[in-house]
């Protein structure tokens, strides 16, 4: 390595920036926390070490990671240095996924944990409590977990950290995010897609982002990549992402404690130099942000090494670095000498509490990180001014009179939003919000982008509300941080692709309902999915963009925090997002097709019906309000058409015959109201579907699910269900649902097999629809689309092929 770049990366030449009373109070507050934190992974009583320390004072269970704390507490500690000295205004988010008890210490240290569970006062007993609760039965995770006070991210799953911290900045003009990622994380692809999130950020409106990137050299097992490769590869690799890097390292803690203060203001001098330049209407460039690597020992100041081998700096340091303590006399005696030598008689009282210097060290009020109102997004959260949705309604004199692109007048009202909130609301996309039909919102805005723009470019500016970039994953965590901050947006992807974020949906799916169980924690406004391009009309795009099963990963969620809607028609979309945008503390999933399809429902008939959530369209059926021979249900835009066709297939061939339409709107509907808040009683669900009557649905996504909604209800054996079945290929859009026996022709003939009786009166029409269906597709493989019969077919128009 070139020894002089090498010099300069490591900012040799800075300044020894604390006073040594400053120093030894850092170190202290250090101290302490990492104190606190040992405890909380062996202690069960004696927290204070007021007596020798015995078996019985430790877990019979050790859990937890000590091997990212020192870090994370050392970060911690330096940042309150920076708050109570230039007054800032910042949070912390913590990237390394088992860092809880390292958090958790320092909101104790703080008093704010104190504040929300006064049972764990600051003093011996609370202590005790704050020890014996951590990874214990009845007690808090060892995650950075929604019980941790300054959390916006849950620590289980890695790879989230940084982008959750841009989500954070967004819009928060006053606001720093601390992000400390942890090197094993660094290797996620998330992670490393992250870094680019600087390209999207605005220092003229946004908040600013410092990573810290700590390279403690190993994961559970092995080493780390990034720790690994050349020093000045690293240091290249941060440069080439826009970061301004500055390199703190080594294992003595009076130099680390200077070089970290020393690069911290040098950092913070620079993020105060880029905000003033930018909001003093200077040129709107993408600025290079200060990032740090931090790198130290991994598990640093604990157990040195365990029946010879070496622990810390190694992999043995990840977890639990003497494992069987209560078991070997030798491993209780080295836990006693590690927390002793953090000298605990000096850093807190005699009752417990943190010692004076510690108290005096801390930020106050909500400036403490712990308390920060930021990272309880629910204190901060406005109302959204919401158009009248009304006003954008799609004419529909008659059902299936006119038709629309949902989408395309969703975008209009969409657009209106983001006139109306510039401060609050965002719409994210990756690289597919005109593609879906929302191109109406770059009217009023552009596309977020900082980076070198060139002629021709469509709609990218500095200060754009679209936030488009070809990640799910960074789509998602911005949002999710823009949302637990006290913000509003909607998230808009192709249906098959949704699933890239399934298991980031489960971890803010998760945090909803653990939030939903802790008082102090106010309600966020919901994470909003729009999925467009959806399965049944991917025309040229085929098999590989025809997955409709996000609907079945989201309905495995707690009833209380899970919502999934599948409006039919434009009038019913609009009526659903303006719920949706309204609502709180869900995951609102709406499908909703971007082609061309009839408009069913008037403004008036669409607020009533999605209200209602599901109900009969008499317009559709044939029995006159009075008891059906058959009932056909459906759920999802295609899946109606093909019902409402094959409702009108009977009408003309079976006159006789009562046949009742069932619309669902509202998938949770279906589920019994013991099961989920949205739920239908069974009378009322018997009243619409009936219990002894076939009842054919017709469904948007994969059959099984709505088994599995209603197999409680009494007429369960009578459904059969029509859904997608993983047949797909580039095809015609009736093509797509004969391959998967959703069209009106099987419909007619699944009425045909399960009305009692029906079979011998109605063969020759049984006979009739299978050849429609032969005749159907010979047509699209002679003449590439589907014959217009069918294509330009409306309620009320014969169908002859």
């Amino acid at each position: 390595m070139n020894d002089e770049f090498e010099d300069a990366i490591m900012d040799k030449t800075l300044p020894a920036p604390l006073t040594e009373a400053r120093l030894r109070q850092i170190d202290a507050y250090w101290r302490a926390a990492n104190y606190l934190t040992v405890g909380q992974i062996y202690l069960l009583d004696n927290p204070l070490l007021r007596e020798p320390l015995r078996p019985e004072h430790v877990k019979p269970r050790l859990l937890g990671h000590w091997g990212t704390s020192p870090a994370l507490n050392l970060v911690y500690a330096h940042l309150n240095r920076c708050i109570t000295e230039r007054g800032a205004d910042m949070i912390y988010v913590t990237g390394p996924g088992h860092g809880g008890p390292a958090l958790l210490a320092n909101t104790w240290l703080e008093g704010t944990y104190s504040e929300l569970h006064p049972s764990i006062g600051r003093d011996e007993a609370g202590m005790e409590r704050l020890f014996r609760q951590f990874s214990f039965p009845g007690g808090v995770p060892s995650h950075v977990a929604p019980e941790v006070p300054g959390s916006i991210h849950e620590g289980g799953e890695l790879g989230y950290a940084l982008m959750h911290a841009y989500g954070a900045a967004f819009d928060n003009p006053d606001l720093t995010v601390a992000c400390v990622i942890g090197d094993g994380e660094a290797e996620t692809g998330p992670l490393a897609a992250s870094w680019l999130s600087n390209v999207f950020l605005n220092p003229a409106r946004d908040g600013a982002v410092l990573p810290i990137l700590n390279l403690n050299g190993y994961k559970i097992a092995n080493p780390t990549v990034l720790d690994r490769i050349p020093r000045s590869d690293l240091m290249s690799m941060m440069r080439g992402f826009g970061y301004e890097p500055h390199l703190v390292e080594g294992d003595d803690p009076d130099t680390v404690h200077q070089q970290l203060a020393a690069v911290l203001d040098t950092a913070f001098d620079r993020i105060a130099a880029i905000r003033h330049e930018a909001r003093s209407g200077g040129a709107a460039e993408r600025p290079r942000w200060p990032m740090i690597v931090l790198r130290t020992p991994k598990g640093w100041t604990g157990p040195a090494e365990l029946g010879g081998n070496p622990v810390e700096g190694t992999w043995r340091a990840h977890q639990v670095p003497l494992p069987a303590v209560r078991e070997h006399p030798e491993q209780l005696q080295a836990l006693e000498s590690w927390l002793r030598s953090y000298r605990p008689e000096e850093l807190f009282d005699a009752t417990g509490a943190p010692a004076g210097e510690l108290r005096a060290f801390a930020p106050r009020g909500e400036r403490r990180m712990s308390a920060n109102p930021h990272a309880n997004g629910g204190l901060l959260l406005r109302d959204l001014v919401l158009p009248d949705f009304r006003d954008y309604a799609v004419k529909a004199p008659r059902p299936g009179g006119t038709d629309a692109e949902p989408t395309r007048m969703l975008g209009e009202w969409v657009r209106d939003v983001i006139a109306a909130n510039p401060d609050r609301f965002r719409l994210f996309g990756p690289d597919e919000v005109a593609s879906n039909r929302l191109g109406a919102a770059f009217e009023v805005t552009d596309r977020a982008f900082m980076a070198r723009t060139e002629p021709g470019d469509d709609h990218l500016g500095p200060d754009g509300r679209v936030m488009e970039v070809l990640s799910e994953h960074l789509c998602q965590g911005w949002l999710e941080g823009y949302l637990l901050t006290g913000r509003h947006g909607l998230f808009t992807s192709y249906e098959a692709f949704i699933h890239l974020v399934d298991s980031m949906f489960n971890q803010h799916a998760k945090w909803l309902k653990t939030t939903n169980g802790i008082p102090w924690r106010r309600p966020i406004a919901s994470l909003n999915y729009l999925l467009s391009s959806h399965v049944w009309r991917q025309d040229h795009n085929g098999f590989s963009h025809q997955d409709p099963g996000f609907i079945d990963h989201v309905m495995n969620k707690k009833a209380e925090v899970v919502r999934v809607y599948l409006p039919p028609d434009a009038n019913t979309l609009l009526s659903t997002m303006d719920h949706c945008l309204r609502s709180r503390q869900y995951v609102n999933v709406v499908v909703a097709g971007k082609q061309p399809a009839p408009n069913w429902l008037t403004m008036d008939e669409a607020v009533r019906h999605c209200t209602r959530g599901l109900g009969i369209w008499d317009w559709a059926s044939t029995d006159g309000g009075a008891e059906p021979d058959v009932v056909l249900g459906c759920a999802g835009d295609v899946p109606t058409l093909e019902t409402v066709a094959a409702a009108d297939l009977l009408r003309r061939h079976l006159p006789h015959l009562k046949v009742r339409v069932v619309n669902v709107v509202d998938l949770m509907r279906l589920q019994p109201d013991t099961e989920h808040p949205h739920g239908l009683p069974d009378r009322q669900y018997d009243a619409l579907f009936t219990t002894d009557k076939p009842v054919i649905f017709a469904y948007h996504g994969y059959p099984w699910l709505i088994h599995r909604l209603t197999y409680r209800r009494a007429g369960h054996a009578n459904l059969h269900v029509r859904g997608y079945k993983e047949e797909g290929t580039t095809t015609t859009p009736f093509d797509m649902v004969m391959l998967n026996d959703l069209d009106r022709f099987t419909l007619v003939v699944d009425v045909i097999d399960r009305v009692p009786g029906l079979g011998q009166a109605a063969a020759g029409l049984r006979q009739e629809m299978v050849d429609a269906r032969l005749a159907a597709r010979e047509y699209t493989r002679t003449h590439g689309v589907d014959h217009p019969a069918i294509a330009d077919w409306r309620p009320g128009k014969p169908l002859v092929l």
